[in-house]
């Protein structure tokens, strides 16, 4: 009797499975929105996860207006700073390439451990033509206790919204040389995209890689290894076949995560856990509470954008009831 098919084990879509080339997630796209012009990213510090008390606020819930208990995700979200301003415009590819960059004066020193160098080229004027605009923050490290690296991370985010451009390029001037904070991008209630690196797991084998069934007992030599590498033609080992290697370590975006909750600094003592979060230690800045889990493990650069793919509608508020601070430390 043939053997039953099944659907493959490990989606192709994830190829190649290879460790990503910086800890800095990168966001490949950026979605359009409507409204007042505002910014459509923010980032933060992976700090831990707790669960809290609320008002299911699901209308089709069985548990619809009911106390429910939901784990969340801690992150730390220091304001960013700006330290300057691009401008980009279309090729005759349609590929968007720099037409003009800005950037603040009196820079923190610590902006020039990323870069060495910058080019000042503000005594010219933008151009008139362009077709999106993009700030360059920069993050605080050095007042996050919580992780050991005092280098920030630079990285752009898109200037959405409004009705031409040139309002999302006065935005972006009048916030050159100022710190941007998260509710100036999202607050309670509305859903992110979150993106960041995965934790690494290493080299690792076929079965914890991909999933596939342990051999039977009386197989020869192997029991954690794959049946076969594949059929005589053609002559080589597709990249279809489960096989051992790099495992975690490797950019993943998780859509629609909701936002429970933005707390400013003096809030904190309302979050923090007895004894600290686990390897992280005590959240001493703004932080926001995400629904569910994250990708990555704590400390970790966490990048968040406007949703892509946004059907289920935004909600005014979360009724939160409880929040644990139990310990983590597992005694």
């Amino acid at each position: 009797m043939a053997t039953p098919h099944h659907s493959r084990r490990g989606s192709m879509a994830y190829y190649p499975r290879v460790r990503a080339k910086s800890i800095d997630p990168k966001i490949r796209s950026w979605p359009e929105i409507k409204g007042e012009v505002k910014v459509q990213g923010f980032a933060g510090f992976k700090v831990g996860m707790t669960h809290v008390e609320m008002i299911d606020y699901r209308k089709k819930s069985v548990t619809a207006g009911q106390p429910i208990l939901v784990p969340v995700t801690v992150v730390e979200v220091p304001p960013l700073d700006v330290v300057g301003y691009r401008l980009y415009d279309e090729d005759a590819e349609g590929n968007l390439v720099v037409v003009f960059e800005a950037w603040a004066k009196d820079l923190d020193k610590e902006i020039f451990r990323k870069i060495p160098e910058i080019k000042k080229n503000t005594e010219r004027d933008p151009p008139e033509s362009y077709a999106d605009v993009r700030i360059i923050v920069a993050t605080r490290n050095k007042d996050v206790s919580g992780i050991p690296s005092k280098k920030p991370e630079l990285f752009e985010l898109r200037i959405g919204g409004g009705n031409s451009l040139k309002e999302r390029l006065d935005y972006a001037r009048n916030h050159l040389g100022k710190q941007i904070m998260f509710s100036e991008f999202s607050k309670a209630g509305k859903f992110v995209d979150v993106v960041s690196i995965t934790k690494g797991k290493g080299f690792t084998g076929h079965v914890k890689r991909f999933g596939v069934k342990l051999l039977p007992r009386k197989n020869r030599k192997h029991r954690r290894m794959i049946g076969t590498l594949g059929p005589w033609h053609p002559d080589w080992v597709r990249n279809t076949v489960p096989q051992a290697g790099q495992m975690g370590y490797q950019q993943r975006t998780i859509s629609n995560v909701r936002v429970i909750k933005y707390g400013k600094k003096e809030e904190v003592d309302s979050i923090n856990v007895r004894g600290g979060f686990l390897h992280y230690g005590l959240v001493k800045n703004d932080y926001v509470l995400l629904f569910g889990s994250i990708p990555g493990p704590a400390k970790r650069l966490i990048k968040m954008r406007d949703p892509a793919r946004q059907k289920v509608p935004d909600i005014e508020d979360v009724k939160l009831e409880y929040i644990s601070l139990e310990s983590k430390q597992g005694d």
